[in-house]
């Protein structure tokens, strides 16, 4: 199918490992139109640069970057406020806590409410292009155990997007969403996603701390599924 004749897809792209996946993986059947969020997170520079190279590396037609400033002032969350630690996961602790955690624990790293943030502006632009596909990166197993990464959410989502929009034809998409971590990672090497320039820590830009939950689920992923991961690390 050529690129003229396919339909559009609004996809949210933070830059991270399931993003870049699911922006592969739009790639193949819609005209992708990105979004990405600075909100003023740790690695805000950093995934803003993983993120265009996603989009230019799966052939986004068009990426937009919108900066909101409500997470850093309303604070409560390490990602976004700076007397918050963001804490280490390691060792045993973290393959205990990985394997089938869904929610029951929500950590410090979770931003109260953002992805629907995030999802009202793909709503609204999406109604603007004409596209009646929004796909988003959530993922619920191997997940940090964030509310809004479940299906019931996403879900609930939709049923807001039918009674609130103008056609109510519009639906969010959650490919990855029931996959674990290593599945992610052997769906990218498959489809070719451009690994080498996502970006998943939470707390460094330059190297990846490697001792983060972001890292720690990244790394055991790459491990598990037998693949090498191409970013750098200070510590794996």
């Amino acid at each position: 199918m050529s690129n003229d004749v396919k339909p559009r897809a609004v996809v949210c792209l933070s830059g991270g490992m399931d993003s870049c996946v699911c922006a592969t993986l739009a790639a193949r059947d819609y005209e992708v139109y990105a979004l990405h969020f600075s909100y003023g997170q740790r690695t805000e520079a950093r995934e803003l640069r993983s993120a265009e190279d996603v989009a230019r590396l799966t052939g986004t037609k068009e990426m937009m970057h919108l900066k909101i400033d409500l997470f850093r002032r309303i604070g409560g969350s390490a990602l976004t406020d700076a007397s918050i630690a963001v804490p280490d996961a390691v060792g045993e602790e973290m393959e205990a806590e990985a394997s089938g955690r869904t929610g029951s624990e929500v950590p410090v790293t979770y931003v109260p409410f953002r992805n629907a943030h995030f999802l009202s502006a793909a709503v609204s632009w999406a109604e603007v292009l004409g596209a009646r596909t929004i796909m988003i990166g959530a993922v619920e197993q191997d997940s940090s155990g964030y509310p809004d990464c479940r299906p019931a959410y996403y879900e609930a989502f939709n049923a807001l997007i039918r009674t609130g929009t103008r056609d109510g034809d519009i639906r969010v998409e959650t490919p990855l969403i029931a996959m674990r971590k290593k599945e992610i990672v052997e769906l990218g090497v498959e489809l070719g996603a451009p690994f080498h320039v996502s970006w998943s820590c939470y707390a460094s830009e330059s190297e990846a701390c490697g001792v983060c939950e972001s890292c720690a689920l990244r790394l055991r992923a790459f491990r598990e599924a037998g693949a090498e991961d191409p970013i750098p690390y200070r510590t794996r």
